[in-house]
Protein backbone atom coordinates (compact mmCIF):
# COMPACT_ATOMS: atom_id res chain seq x y z
CA UNK A 1 0.00 0.00 0.00
CA UNK A 2 1.30 3.44 -0.76
CA UNK A 3 0.22 7.01 -0.23
CA UNK A 4 0.75 9.75 2.34
CA UNK A 5 1.10 7.06 4.95
CA UNK A 6 3.95 4.67 4.12
CA UNK A 7 3.46 1.08 5.16
CA UNK A 8 5.84 -1.84 5.51
CA UNK A 9 2.85 -4.08 5.78
CA UNK A 10 2.14 -6.99 8.02
CA UNK A 11 5.40 -8.85 8.35
CA UNK A 12 8.32 -8.89 10.77
CA UNK A 13 8.64 -9.45 14.49
CA UNK A 14 5.77 -10.96 16.50
CA UNK A 15 4.78 -7.57 17.87
CA UNK A 16 5.04 -5.88 14.48
CA UNK A 17 1.27 -5.60 14.23
CA UNK A 18 1.42 -2.95 16.94
CA UNK A 19 3.48 -0.75 14.63
CA UNK A 20 2.14 -1.76 11.23
CA UNK A 21 1.21 1.76 10.19
CA UNK A 22 3.24 4.92 10.69
CA UNK A 23 3.62 8.31 9.06
CA UNK A 24 6.56 8.48 6.64
CA UNK A 25 7.46 4.87 7.47
CA UNK A 26 10.56 3.73 5.59
CA UNK A 27 12.39 0.49 5.13
CA UNK A 28 15.99 0.46 3.94
CA UNK A 29 17.87 -2.25 2.16
CA UNK A 30 20.41 -3.95 4.37
CA UNK A 31 22.70 -5.77 1.96
CA UNK A 32 26.35 -6.65 2.04
CA UNK A 33 27.36 -3.78 -0.26
CA UNK A 34 27.62 -0.55 1.74
CA UNK A 35 27.16 1.58 -1.37
CA UNK A 36 23.91 -0.18 -2.14
CA UNK A 37 22.70 0.61 1.36
CA UNK A 38 23.55 4.27 0.84
CA UNK A 39 21.81 4.35 -2.50
CA UNK A 40 18.76 2.78 -0.92
CA UNK A 41 18.77 5.41 1.80
CA UNK A 42 19.08 8.32 -0.61
CA UNK A 43 16.49 6.91 -3.01
CA UNK A 44 14.00 6.24 -0.18
CA UNK A 45 13.95 2.50 -0.88
CA UNK A 46 11.29 0.68 1.03
CA UNK A 47 12.63 -2.86 1.21
CA UNK A 48 14.47 -4.30 4.15
CA UNK A 49 16.59 -7.34 3.35
CA UNK A 50 18.46 -8.78 6.31
CA UNK A 51 20.82 -11.44 5.15
CA UNK A 52 24.24 -12.61 6.20
CA UNK A 53 24.74 -14.20 2.77
CA UNK A 54 24.01 -13.12 -0.79
CA UNK A 55 20.43 -13.58 -1.95
CA UNK A 56 21.58 -16.09 -4.55
CA UNK A 57 22.42 -18.67 -1.90
CA UNK A 58 19.70 -21.07 -0.86
CA UNK A 59 20.62 -20.75 2.83
CA UNK A 60 19.68 -17.10 2.85
CA UNK A 61 17.47 -16.05 5.75
CA UNK A 62 15.06 -13.33 4.69
CA UNK A 63 13.33 -11.07 7.14
CA UNK A 64 11.64 -7.69 6.96
CA UNK A 65 12.38 -4.97 9.47
CA UNK A 66 10.96 -1.49 9.66
CA UNK A 67 11.55 1.90 11.21
CA UNK A 68 8.91 4.30 12.37
CA UNK A 69 6.44 4.84 15.11
CA UNK A 70 2.72 4.31 15.28
CA UNK A 71 0.75 7.53 15.63
CA UNK A 72 -1.20 7.72 18.84
CA UNK A 73 -4.44 8.10 16.90
CA UNK A 74 -4.59 6.23 13.60
CA UNK A 75 -7.23 7.04 11.00
CA UNK A 76 -7.84 4.27 8.48
CA UNK A 77 -9.38 6.79 6.13
CA UNK A 78 -6.10 8.68 5.62
CA UNK A 79 -4.63 5.74 3.76
CA UNK A 80 -4.32 6.33 0.04
CA UNK A 81 -4.44 2.90 -1.47
CA UNK A 82 -3.57 1.66 -4.90
CA UNK A 83 -6.74 1.28 -6.92
CA UNK A 84 -5.77 -1.87 -8.73
CA UNK A 85 -2.95 -4.30 -9.36
CA UNK A 86 -2.29 -5.77 -12.77
CA UNK A 87 0.29 -8.26 -13.92
CA UNK A 88 0.77 -9.47 -17.45
CA UNK A 89 -1.90 -7.41 -19.19
CA UNK A 90 -2.93 -9.05 -22.44
CA UNK A 91 -1.45 -6.27 -24.58
CA UNK A 92 1.87 -6.61 -22.77
CA UNK A 93 2.17 -10.30 -22.06
CA UNK A 94 1.11 -11.52 -25.50
CA UNK A 95 2.67 -9.83 -28.52
CA UNK A 96 0.20 -9.51 -31.37
CA UNK A 97 1.47 -10.86 -34.69
CA UNK A 98 1.53 -8.28 -37.44
CA UNK A 99 -0.63 -10.29 -39.80
CA UNK A 100 -3.41 -10.18 -37.19
CA UNK A 101 -3.57 -6.44 -37.65
CA UNK A 102 -4.31 -6.89 -41.34
CA UNK A 103 -5.78 -10.37 -41.74
CA UNK A 104 -8.21 -10.40 -38.80
CA UNK A 105 -10.10 -7.23 -39.81
CA UNK A 106 -10.00 -8.36 -43.44
CA UNK A 107 -11.49 -11.74 -42.46
CA UNK A 108 -14.32 -10.09 -40.53
CA UNK A 109 -14.98 -7.64 -43.35
CA UNK A 110 -15.12 -10.50 -45.83
CA UNK A 111 -17.54 -12.43 -43.59
CA UNK A 112 -19.77 -9.34 -43.24
CA UNK A 113 -19.76 -8.68 -47.00
CA UNK A 114 -20.44 -12.35 -47.77
CA UNK A 115 -23.30 -12.60 -45.27
CA UNK A 116 -24.85 -9.31 -46.44
CA UNK A 117 -24.54 -10.40 -50.08
CA UNK A 118 -26.34 -13.69 -49.29
CA UNK A 119 -29.14 -11.76 -47.56
CA UNK A 120 -29.55 -9.30 -50.48
CA UNK A 121 -29.44 -12.15 -53.00
CA UNK A 122 -32.19 -13.98 -51.09
CA UNK A 123 -34.34 -10.86 -50.90
CA UNK A 124 -33.96 -10.27 -54.63
CA UNK A 125 -35.11 -13.80 -55.54
CA UNK A 126 -38.66 -14.11 -56.89
CA UNK A 127 -41.04 -16.13 -54.63
CA UNK A 128 -41.15 -19.09 -57.06
CA UNK A 129 -37.36 -19.37 -57.14
CA UNK A 130 -37.21 -19.23 -53.34
CA UNK A 131 -39.59 -22.19 -53.17
CA UNK A 132 -37.51 -24.10 -55.71
CA UNK A 133 -34.37 -23.39 -53.68
CA UNK A 134 -36.02 -24.58 -50.45
CA UNK A 135 -37.25 -27.74 -52.17
CA UNK A 136 -33.77 -28.43 -53.53
CA UNK A 137 -32.32 -27.94 -50.04
CA UNK A 138 -34.80 -30.42 -48.56
CA UNK A 139 -33.93 -33.02 -51.20
CA UNK A 140 -30.18 -32.62 -50.60
CA UNK A 141 -30.30 -32.15 -46.85
CA UNK A 142 -28.12 -35.19 -46.22
CA UNK A 143 -25.45 -33.90 -48.61
CA UNK A 144 -25.54 -30.50 -46.90
CA UNK A 145 -25.32 -32.16 -43.48
CA UNK A 146 -22.39 -34.27 -44.68
CA UNK A 147 -20.57 -31.17 -45.95
CA UNK A 148 -21.08 -29.30 -42.67
CA UNK A 149 -19.99 -32.35 -40.68
CA UNK A 150 -16.87 -32.71 -42.81
CA UNK A 151 -16.00 -29.09 -42.09
CA UNK A 152 -16.49 -29.70 -38.37
CA UNK A 153 -14.26 -32.78 -38.51
CA UNK A 154 -11.54 -30.74 -40.20
CA UNK A 155 -11.60 -28.21 -37.37
CA UNK A 156 -11.45 -30.99 -34.77
CA UNK A 157 -8.54 -32.67 -36.55
CA UNK A 158 -6.73 -29.34 -36.82
CA UNK A 159 -7.24 -28.71 -33.10
CA UNK A 160 -5.95 -32.09 -31.92
CA UNK A 161 -3.00 -32.14 -34.33
CA UNK A 162 -1.80 -28.80 -32.92
CA UNK A 163 -1.85 -29.84 -29.26
CA UNK A 164 1.41 -29.96 -27.33
CA UNK A 165 2.33 -30.69 -23.75
CA UNK A 166 2.84 -27.70 -21.46
CA UNK A 167 6.25 -27.61 -19.75
CA UNK A 168 6.26 -28.47 -16.03
CA UNK A 169 2.50 -28.96 -15.68
CA UNK A 170 2.14 -31.44 -18.58
CA UNK A 171 -1.26 -29.98 -19.53
CA UNK A 172 -2.29 -30.15 -23.19
CA UNK A 173 -2.25 -26.80 -25.02
CA UNK A 174 -3.12 -25.53 -28.48
CA UNK A 175 -0.24 -24.03 -30.45
CA UNK A 176 -0.98 -22.45 -33.80
CA UNK A 177 2.09 -20.22 -34.06
CA UNK A 178 5.70 -21.29 -34.15
CA UNK A 179 7.51 -20.46 -30.90
CA UNK A 180 10.59 -19.12 -32.67
CA UNK A 181 8.48 -16.83 -34.81
CA UNK A 182 6.68 -15.65 -31.70
CA UNK A 183 9.98 -14.84 -29.95
CA UNK A 184 10.92 -12.67 -32.93
CA UNK A 185 7.68 -10.79 -32.51
CA UNK A 186 8.30 -10.43 -28.77
CA UNK A 187 11.68 -8.89 -29.61
CA UNK A 188 9.86 -6.30 -31.69
CA UNK A 189 7.52 -5.64 -28.77
CA UNK A 190 10.55 -5.31 -26.49
CA UNK A 191 11.93 -2.60 -28.78
CA UNK A 192 8.58 -0.82 -28.55
CA UNK A 193 8.61 -0.85 -24.73
CA UNK A 194 12.23 0.29 -24.61
CA UNK A 195 11.38 3.21 -26.85
CA UNK A 196 8.43 4.14 -24.63
CA UNK A 197 10.30 3.84 -21.33
CA UNK A 198 13.78 4.94 -22.45
CA UNK A 199 13.70 8.06 -20.27
CA UNK A 200 12.31 6.22 -17.23
CA UNK A 201 14.70 3.27 -16.93
CA UNK A 202 16.55 3.07 -13.62
CA UNK A 203 20.33 2.55 -13.92
CA UNK A 204 21.84 -0.70 -12.71
CA UNK A 205 23.47 1.23 -9.84
CA UNK A 206 20.08 2.05 -8.34
CA UNK A 207 19.26 0.04 -5.21
CA UNK A 208 15.78 -0.83 -6.50
CA UNK A 209 17.26 -2.23 -9.71
CA UNK A 210 19.72 -4.32 -7.73
CA UNK A 211 16.98 -5.76 -5.56
CA UNK A 212 15.00 -6.90 -8.62
CA UNK A 213 18.18 -8.21 -10.26
CA UNK A 214 19.09 -10.27 -7.19
CA UNK A 215 15.58 -11.66 -6.81
CA UNK A 216 15.32 -12.68 -10.48
CA UNK A 217 18.86 -14.08 -10.41
CA UNK A 218 18.11 -16.08 -7.28
CA UNK A 219 14.88 -17.45 -8.77
CA UNK A 220 16.53 -18.45 -12.04
CA UNK A 221 19.54 -19.99 -10.28
CA UNK A 222 17.34 -22.00 -7.92
CA UNK A 223 15.27 -23.33 -10.83
CA UNK A 224 18.03 -23.88 -13.37
CA UNK A 225 17.22 -27.60 -13.39
CA UNK A 226 14.16 -26.68 -15.47
CA UNK A 227 15.31 -26.44 -19.13
CA UNK A 228 12.85 -23.65 -19.99
CA UNK A 229 14.26 -21.51 -17.18
CA UNK A 230 17.93 -22.07 -17.94
CA UNK A 231 17.37 -21.63 -21.70
CA UNK A 232 16.29 -18.00 -21.36
CA UNK A 233 18.54 -15.07 -20.55
CA UNK A 234 16.68 -12.97 -17.99
CA UNK A 235 17.30 -9.26 -18.53
CA UNK A 236 16.07 -6.78 -15.91
CA UNK A 237 14.38 -3.44 -16.59
CA UNK A 238 13.06 -1.34 -13.73
CA UNK A 239 10.79 1.46 -14.90
CA UNK A 240 10.21 4.56 -12.80
CA UNK A 241 6.42 4.45 -13.13
CA UNK A 242 3.80 4.70 -10.36
CA UNK A 243 1.66 1.93 -11.87
CA UNK A 244 1.59 -1.32 -9.88
CA UNK A 245 2.71 -3.60 -12.67
CA UNK A 246 5.22 -6.20 -13.77
CA UNK A 247 5.46 -8.41 -16.83
CA UNK A 248 7.93 -10.70 -18.56
CA UNK A 249 8.12 -11.01 -22.33
CA UNK A 250 8.50 -14.46 -23.92
CA UNK A 251 12.17 -13.74 -24.68
CA UNK A 252 13.06 -13.24 -21.01
CA UNK A 253 12.88 -9.45 -20.77
CA UNK A 254 11.67 -8.59 -17.26
CA UNK A 255 9.90 -5.27 -16.71
CA UNK A 256 9.09 -4.12 -13.17
CA UNK A 257 7.49 -0.77 -12.31
CA UNK A 258 8.59 1.09 -9.19
CA UNK A 259 4.92 1.28 -8.24
CA UNK A 260 5.04 -2.47 -7.64
CA UNK A 261 8.15 -2.12 -5.48
CA UNK A 262 6.26 0.39 -3.35
CA UNK A 263 3.22 -1.90 -3.11
CA UNK A 264 4.81 -5.17 -1.93
CA UNK A 265 5.52 -5.63 1.77
CA UNK A 266 8.74 -7.59 1.62
CA UNK A 267 11.22 -9.52 -0.44
CA UNK A 268 9.10 -12.68 -0.17
CA UNK A 269 6.08 -11.11 -1.85
CA UNK A 270 8.29 -9.62 -4.56
CA UNK A 271 9.88 -13.02 -5.16
CA UNK A 272 6.49 -14.68 -5.55
CA UNK A 273 5.20 -12.01 -7.95
CA UNK A 274 8.32 -12.22 -10.12
CA UNK A 275 8.13 -16.02 -9.96
CA UNK A 276 4.55 -15.71 -11.20
CA UNK A 277 5.67 -13.54 -14.13
CA UNK A 278 8.59 -15.84 -14.95
CA UNK A 279 6.11 -18.74 -14.95
CA UNK A 280 4.09 -16.94 -17.64
CA UNK A 281 7.18 -16.87 -19.87
CA UNK A 282 8.32 -20.42 -19.06
CA UNK A 283 4.85 -21.86 -19.67
CA UNK A 284 4.61 -19.83 -22.90
CA UNK A 285 1.22 -18.45 -21.99
CA UNK A 286 1.51 -15.67 -24.58
CA UNK A 287 1.72 -18.25 -27.38
CA UNK A 288 -1.12 -20.31 -25.91
CA UNK A 289 -3.45 -17.35 -25.51
CA UNK A 290 -2.71 -16.01 -28.98
CA UNK A 291 -3.26 -19.45 -30.51
CA UNK A 292 -6.61 -20.00 -28.82
CA UNK A 293 -7.88 -16.51 -29.66
CA UNK A 294 -6.87 -16.90 -33.29
CA UNK A 295 -8.54 -20.33 -33.51
CA UNK A 296 -11.76 -19.04 -31.95
CA UNK A 297 -11.75 -15.96 -34.18
CA UNK A 298 -11.51 -18.16 -37.24
CA UNK A 299 -14.44 -20.27 -36.05
CA UNK A 300 -16.46 -17.15 -35.29
CA UNK A 301 -16.26 -16.11 -38.96
CA UNK A 302 -18.82 -18.80 -39.78
CA UNK A 303 -21.25 -17.44 -37.18
CA UNK A 304 -20.55 -13.88 -38.28
CA UNK A 305 -21.46 -14.75 -41.87
CA UNK A 306 -24.66 -16.45 -40.69
CA UNK A 307 -25.63 -13.44 -38.55
CA UNK A 308 -25.32 -11.02 -41.46
CA UNK A 309 -27.14 -13.42 -43.78
CA UNK A 310 -30.08 -14.13 -41.47
CA UNK A 311 -30.73 -10.73 -39.86
CA UNK A 312 -33.22 -8.74 -41.98
CA UNK A 313 -31.55 -5.36 -41.31
CA UNK A 314 -27.99 -4.13 -40.90
CA UNK A 315 -28.80 -2.65 -37.48
CA UNK A 316 -29.93 -6.05 -36.19
CA UNK A 317 -26.84 -7.68 -37.70
CA UNK A 318 -24.60 -5.20 -35.85
CA UNK A 319 -26.35 -6.05 -32.57
CA UNK A 320 -26.06 -9.77 -33.32
CA UNK A 321 -22.36 -9.38 -34.10
CA UNK A 322 -21.80 -7.53 -30.80
CA UNK A 323 -23.64 -10.26 -28.86
CA UNK A 324 -21.60 -12.95 -30.60
CA UNK A 325 -18.30 -11.20 -29.76
CA UNK A 326 -19.30 -10.75 -26.12
CA UNK A 327 -20.34 -14.39 -25.79
CA UNK A 328 -16.96 -15.46 -27.14
CA UNK A 329 -15.18 -13.07 -24.79
CA UNK A 330 -16.98 -14.09 -21.60
CA UNK A 331 -17.40 -17.80 -22.37
CA UNK A 332 -13.92 -18.54 -23.75
CA UNK A 333 -11.38 -15.69 -23.74
CA UNK A 334 -11.67 -14.45 -20.16
CA UNK A 335 -12.12 -17.85 -18.49
CA UNK A 336 -9.03 -19.07 -20.34
CA UNK A 337 -7.08 -16.02 -19.16
CA UNK A 338 -8.10 -16.74 -15.57
CA UNK A 339 -6.99 -20.36 -16.02
CA UNK A 340 -3.58 -19.20 -17.20
CA UNK A 341 -3.28 -16.84 -14.23
CA UNK A 342 -4.10 -19.65 -11.80
CA UNK A 343 -1.54 -21.88 -13.51
CA UNK A 344 1.12 -19.16 -13.27
CA UNK A 345 0.30 -18.72 -9.57
CA UNK A 346 0.84 -22.43 -8.97
CA UNK A 347 4.11 -22.70 -10.91
CA UNK A 348 5.36 -19.32 -9.64
CA UNK A 349 4.80 -20.51 -6.07
CA UNK A 350 6.85 -23.62 -6.85
CA UNK A 351 9.65 -21.45 -8.26
CA UNK A 352 9.60 -19.33 -5.08
CA UNK A 353 9.60 -22.41 -2.85
CA UNK A 354 12.70 -23.81 -4.57
CA UNK A 355 14.33 -20.42 -3.97
CA UNK A 356 13.65 -20.83 -0.22
CA UNK A 357 11.22 -17.94 -0.13
CA UNK A 358 8.60 -17.74 2.62
CA UNK A 359 5.76 -18.90 0.37
CA UNK A 360 3.18 -18.12 3.07
CA UNK A 361 3.53 -14.42 2.17
CA UNK A 362 2.08 -15.05 -1.30
CA UNK A 363 -1.54 -15.21 -0.18
CA UNK A 364 -1.03 -12.25 2.15
CA UNK A 365 -0.18 -10.07 -0.85
CA UNK A 366 -3.57 -10.70 -2.45
CA UNK A 367 -5.31 -10.16 0.87
CA UNK A 368 -3.58 -6.80 1.03
CA UNK A 369 -4.87 -5.99 -2.44
CA UNK A 370 -8.35 -6.98 -1.26
CA UNK A 371 -7.94 -4.70 1.74
CA UNK A 372 -6.78 -1.84 -0.46
CA UNK A 373 -9.86 -2.05 -2.65
CA UNK A 374 -12.12 -2.33 0.40
CA UNK A 375 -10.69 0.79 2.06
CA UNK A 376 -10.84 2.63 -1.25
CA UNK A 377 -14.50 1.70 -1.51
CA UNK A 378 -14.17 0.22 -4.97
CA UNK A 379 -17.13 -1.83 -6.18
CA UNK A 380 -16.52 -5.56 -6.37
CA UNK A 381 -17.17 -6.76 -9.88
CA UNK A 382 -18.04 -10.41 -10.54
CA UNK A 383 -14.99 -12.49 -11.37
CA UNK A 384 -16.45 -13.55 -14.74
CA UNK A 385 -16.09 -9.96 -15.93
CA UNK A 386 -12.32 -10.01 -15.40
CA UNK A 387 -9.34 -11.61 -17.12
CA UNK A 388 -7.82 -12.27 -13.68
CA UNK A 389 -9.19 -14.17 -10.69
CA UNK A 390 -10.47 -12.01 -7.86
CA UNK A 391 -7.98 -11.12 -5.11
CA UNK A 392 -9.98 -13.15 -2.59
CA UNK A 393 -10.06 -16.26 -4.78
CA UNK A 394 -6.36 -15.96 -5.57
CA UNK A 395 -5.52 -15.80 -1.87
CA UNK A 396 -7.68 -18.86 -1.17
CA UNK A 397 -6.16 -20.74 -4.12
CA UNK A 398 -2.64 -19.98 -2.88
CA UNK A 399 -3.54 -21.03 0.67
CA UNK A 400 -4.48 -24.44 -0.73
CA UNK A 401 -1.15 -24.65 -2.59
CA UNK A 402 1.08 -23.47 0.27
CA UNK A 403 1.33 -26.87 2.08
CA UNK A 404 2.76 -28.49 -1.05
CA UNK A 405 5.10 -25.52 -1.56
CA UNK A 406 6.38 -25.92 2.01
CA UNK A 407 7.18 -29.56 1.23
CA UNK A 408 9.16 -28.39 -1.81
CA UNK A 409 11.16 -26.08 0.48
CA UNK A 410 11.96 -29.04 2.73
CA UNK A 411 13.07 -31.19 -0.21
CA UNK A 412 15.38 -28.37 -1.31
CA UNK A 413 17.02 -28.30 2.15
CA UNK A 414 15.87 -24.76 2.79
CA UNK A 415 16.29 -23.35 6.32
CA UNK A 416 13.27 -23.62 8.56
CA UNK A 417 10.93 -20.66 8.55
CA UNK A 418 11.32 -18.59 11.69
CA UNK A 419 8.80 -16.30 13.26
CA UNK A 420 5.01 -16.39 13.11
CA UNK A 421 3.00 -17.14 10.00
CA UNK A 422 2.53 -13.91 7.96
CA UNK A 423 -1.09 -14.93 7.42
CA UNK A 424 -1.67 -14.93 11.18
CA UNK A 425 0.02 -11.55 11.51
CA UNK A 426 -2.21 -10.21 8.76
CA UNK A 427 -5.28 -11.44 10.60
CA UNK A 428 -4.10 -9.80 13.81
CA UNK A 429 -3.42 -6.59 11.95
CA UNK A 430 -6.89 -6.63 10.45
CA UNK A 431 -8.38 -7.02 13.91
CA UNK A 432 -6.22 -4.13 15.08
CA UNK A 433 -7.31 -2.04 12.10
CA UNK A 434 -10.95 -2.81 12.73
CA UNK A 435 -10.58 -1.86 16.39
CA UNK A 436 -8.80 1.36 15.44
CA UNK A 437 -11.46 2.25 12.90
CA UNK A 438 -14.20 1.60 15.45
CA UNK A 439 -12.41 3.84 17.93
CA UNK A 440 -12.45 6.53 15.28
CA UNK A 441 -16.27 6.35 15.17
CA UNK A 442 -17.78 9.27 17.03
CA UNK A 443 -19.34 7.77 20.18
CA UNK A 444 -21.21 11.01 20.86
CA UNK A 445 -23.32 10.68 17.71
CA UNK A 446 -25.57 7.87 16.62
CA UNK A 447 -25.45 9.00 13.02
CA UNK A 448 -22.99 7.29 10.71
CA UNK A 449 -20.60 9.42 8.69
CA UNK A 450 -21.56 8.54 5.12
CA UNK A 451 -18.33 10.04 3.77
CA UNK A 452 -16.39 7.10 5.19
CA UNK A 453 -16.53 3.81 3.31
CA UNK A 454 -17.85 0.82 5.17
CA UNK A 455 -15.23 -1.82 5.93
CA UNK A 456 -16.02 -5.43 5.26
CA UNK A 457 -13.15 -7.87 5.72
CA UNK A 458 -14.15 -11.37 4.62
CA UNK A 459 -10.80 -12.81 5.80
CA UNK A 460 -11.36 -11.87 9.43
Amino acid sequence: LSGNTRNCFLTGSPDYYKNFIGKRLRCLLNVSNTEVYKNAHHSSGRFCLQSSRPLGEKTTSLQISSAGQLPHHFSAWNIQVIRSFHTSPSFQAAPVPFFWIIVKPAQKLFAIILGRSIRNWWKALPPNKRELFKESARKNKWKILLGVSSLGVLFVVFYFTHLEETPITGRARLLVFGKEHFRELSQMEYDMWMEEFKSKMLPDTDARYQVVERVVGHLSESNKDIPQVSALKWVIHVVDEPGVNAFVLPNGQVFVFTGLLNAVSDIHQLSFILGHEIAHAVLEHAVKKASLVHFLDFLSLIFLTMIWAVCPRDSLAVVGQWIQSKLQEFMFDRPYSRTLEAEADKVGLQFAAKACVDVRASSVFWQQMELAETIQGQPKLPEWLSTHPSHENRAEHLDRLIPEALKIRERCNCPSLSGPDPRLIFKLNMQHLLKSSKDQETPHSTKQDLSKPKLDFPHT
